[in-house]
């Protein structure tokens, strides 16, 4: 009863696990109203080290007093040209004006600002961008959602009416420059919105000159402002390639020397473009636009060093890294793509003539040191995505040619990490090496996520701030890494333990996971951990031996479903600011917009598939394990017989990766990292297995069935044999019966398949029921885990004896 009610129970700790998880959010509500009139003054390009004491005084000023952040100019165009910017500003959603664009720069748009009267303006352009940006577009942005928010709204220069156009074109209040005294045209509507110029090129005294002239315009703003006034100072779109990082300053009531953040970044000191919208409106108390406001209101938050200087430094040294994290990640990923798919061709002749063979005759074995050096190759294969997000720790891109300093950092950590492998006790073990490694990419990362994700943020193989949306908690190749890890790990030290405690181990670890992944003050994925959720339920199934039946897949699928419907249930009781992807994905199906959102993300997944190098790997790795590692001379398959808790890691791993990727609109990119760890560590733990396919097993003294201190009878719980000649009797030496010899490690030998005492043959797995091993080769009659009958002086431990030449009738049976 207790046996069928297992998986029951397993199911219901992942999903508790998970729920409790993803339910605890942060307080992030909208701040309440604070100013009776929001100025926000834009100027197109505006950098951090474009400001400094003498060429922007006034910005200085604003600075020291107000609140700074690093701003993301992302639109529905990249580049975010000033046009771009603008409209996307006043639509509080990514939008685009409409119209041809030079191929990676901004065309010099022209926006037609008519004036029937001397008050407003109107842009009869306006209807066909909105046309455009609805109908072509995914995002369904409405441009002109800010100020159909308010009654009424100024604008100042040709930007500005970008940005105030009502959705049919009309600007309230217009005029094309400020007038000489701007106090009372401010002071006529709550929102103003101004055209500061724009700052381009990349010739230091030009960028200076324009950053002084519009530094002038605001001195004018902030001397006519309103009482009770927010001003926001914003670099609102990018000049020219490549993208960066903009300043955001805010000053007003509630606003004194803090970081700008949002709910949509949730990271301090970073704001998106699209949150300037909701935080005008949340600043003036005025009530959201349903479902048109991609962005959230920002807050002014402490912690901001006293010095300005010291403070500015932050963002402005985040611009550069975001800047050389676009040109090094693109080598980076191809050259991994490049590597992975070289040493997979290199294992290949290896894992075809690993296998002893038991006759006379046979194709002679490798050199052990080759072998043992293309393993060193493929523990660095695997270690080398978590290098490269250690080398975040340095400030590689400080440098003058940052993709080599960079290259340098992470080839060092390589080195070192695949010394730390090679020497780590075990490491001889079967699964010696693949336990270490996962147990290293594991701990980058989730000690990266439990100390605020800093390396990932900016990082080469994290996720970039010029990208827009959530700059906390784990990206998609964080998350790749850290399910194949986590997965690993817990399989690893599952097979170490008795056969009925595997399935808890399995639920211990991935349990533990799922909470890192899915906890907004950690990773932060709720859609990761509803994957993870489902790969633990997977792994935990079969952990213990047979392979995915029907019932099982059943109770990992429900076990899915119960935390998406819990989580979900939670999630749509939050105020929509609130929400997480999930509960505004449902509230959208809801009231009709889902579709919208379902073609973004299948939009994404396919421009993802297309253009990532991680799709390379993906690709790779997957050709490598169907056509090599899965075949009857691959190895892997004996490894899954062998080693069940292995298999469950591995199995759980590709389903996790495989939802988490869909269902983030990232394709294959969470497989593809899983993959660069996963892979080679199957592919070693198979070419150690093949090197004792042929060996044999002594029994131990006592009677068949007597268990050894870990585990269940006949089954390896320690991590396997030793490859590297840890035979027990010599290279080439039989152990006779009744002649005494030194015991030696447990070989390679499946689990017992029902408590019966009996080890499992090779046409047997874990569970001699379910057909897990592989099937042996045409007369290979010596046992891959066969026994033969110690005499009465035999040793009192299993030996292992190495097969020995002759016609295959002399060999010893199986079973």
């Amino acid at each position: 009863m207790l046996r069928r009610l297992t998986p029951v129970l397993l199911t219901l700790v992942v999903v508790a696990l998970g729920i409790t998880a993803l339910a605890a959010r942060p307080d992030t509500g909208p701040p309440g109203r604070r100013a009776d009139f929001v100025v926000l003054a834009g100027v197109a390009g505006l950098r951090w080290d474009d400001v400094d004491p003498q060429t922007t005084p006034t910005l200085w000023r604003m600075a020291e007093q107000g609140s700074i952040g690093s701003l993301s100019v992302r639109s529905a165009h990249r580049p975010t040209c000033p046009v771009d910017g603008w409209l996307t500003l006043g639509a509080g959603n990514f939008a685009a004006w409409n119209g041809s664009r030079q191929q990676g720069g901004c065309p010099p748009t022209g926006v037609t600002v008519e004036q029937p009267d001397g008050i407003g303006a109107n842009l009869p352009d306006q209807e066909g961008v909105v046309r455009y940006n609805q109908d072509r577009l995914s995002w369904g942005t409405t441009p002109g959602a800010l100020s159909e928010s308010v009654r009424c709204s100024v604008a100042v220069g040709p930007g500005a009416a970008v940005a105030a156009a009502r959705p049919f074109g009309r600007v309230d209040r217009y005029t094309p420059v400020l007038p000489p005294d701007p106090a009372k045209l401010l002071g006529s509507c709550v929102l103003s919105i101004v055209d500061l110029g724009s700052v381009d090129g990349e010739d230091r005294a030009s960028r200076a000159a324009q950053a002084r002239q519009a530094d002038a315009q605001l001195a004018r703003v902030l001397a006519a402002r309103p009482p009770r006034s927010l001003v926001v100072v914003a670099g609102v779109s990018d000049t020219e390639q490549p993208s960066r990082l903009h300043v955001a300053v805010a000053d007003g009531p509630g606003w004194e020397k803090g970081w700008l953040t949002s709910p949509s970044t949730a990271r301090e000191g970073y704001l998106q473009l699209v949150d300037l919208a909701p935080t005008a409106l949340a600043a003036l108390g005025r009530p959201m636009p349903e479902r048109l406001f991609l962005g959230s209101p920002a807050v002014s938050v402490g912690g901001r060093p006293a010095d300005l200087r010291a403070a500015i430094d932050q963002p402005a040294d985040a611009d550069r890294e975001a800047a050389a994290q676009r040109r090094v990640a693109g080598w980076f990923f191809a050259m991994l793509a490049v590597a992975q798919v070289a040493l997979a061709v290199a294992v290949l002749p290896l894992l075809r003539r690993a296998r002893r063979h038991a006759g006379p005759h046979g194709p002679e074995p490798v050199s052990r040191r080759v072998v043992a050096a293309v393993e060193l190759l493929l523990v660095a294969a695997a270690l080398a995505v978590p290098a490269a997000l250690l080398a975040d720790a340095a400030p590689w891109w400080r440098g003058q040619h940052a993709g080599w300093w960079f290259a340098v950092v992470t080839a060092l950590l390589i080195v070192g990490g695949t010394a730390a492998v090679r020497f780590t006790p075990g490491h001889d073990r079967t699964l010696g090496p693949l336990g270490a490694v996962a147990g290293l990419a594991t701990l980058v990362v989730g000690v990266d996520v439990l100390t605020g994700s800093r390396l990932q943020l900016n990082g080469v193989v994290g996720y970039s701030a010029l990208e827009g949306g959530r700059y906390a908690g784990l990206g998609t190749v964080g998350l790749g890494v850290f399910i194949a890890g986590s997965l690993l790990s817990a399989g690893w030290l599952a097979q170490r333990v008795r056969r009925a405690w595997r399935p808890m181990v399995m639920v211990a670890v991935g349990g533990g996971a799922v909470v890192v992944v899915g906890s907004p003050y950690l990773g932060a994925d709720s859609i990761g951990a509803i994957a993870l959720t489902a790969g633990v339920s997977v792994a935990a199934a079969i952990s213990s031996g047979g392979w995915l039946t029907v019932s099982r897949l059943a109770w990992a699928t429900m076990a899915g479903l119960a935390l998406t419907i819990g989580f979900a249930v939670v999630d749509l009781r939050r105020p929509a600011t609130e929400r997480g992807s999930l509960g505004r994905f449902l509230a959208a199906l809801g009231d009709g917009t889902g579709g919208l959102t379902v073609h973004r993300s299948s939009t994404a997944n396919v421009e993802t598939l297309v253009n990532s190098p991680l799709t390379v790997l993906a690709l790779a790795g997957a050709a490598l394990v169907w056509l090599a590692l899965l075949q009857p001379w691959g190895g892997l398959m004996r490894l899954f017989g062998i080693y069940p808790a292995i298999r469950a890691a591995m199995a759980g791993t590709a389903v996790a990766a495989g939802i988490g990727g869909v269902l983030a609109g990232s394709a294959l990119d969470v497989a593809g990292a899983a993959g660069a760890l996963v892979v080679p560590m199957a592919a070693l733990a198979a070419l150690r297995v093949l090197d004792h396919s042929t060996d044999r097993t002594q029994p131990g003294a006592g009677r068949p069935g007597d268990e050894g201190p870990g585990g269940a009878a006949g089954g390896p719980t320690d991590g396997g044999d030793r490859p590297g000649g840890g035979r027990a009797s010599g290279e080439g030496r039989a152990v006779e019966p009744g002649v005494s010899s030194r015991p030696a490690e447990p070989t390679d030998q499946p689990d017992d398949a029902a408590g019966t005492g009996r080890p499992a043959g090779p046409g047997r797995g874990a569970d001699p029921t379910e057909g897990a091993g592989p099937t042996p080769d045409a007369g290979d009659t010596v046992g891959h885990g066969g026994t033969i009958p110690a005499g009465p002086a035999g040793p009192a431990g299993p030996v292992r004896v190495p097969a020995q030449p002759g016609p295959a009738s002399t060999g010893v049976g199986t079973g």
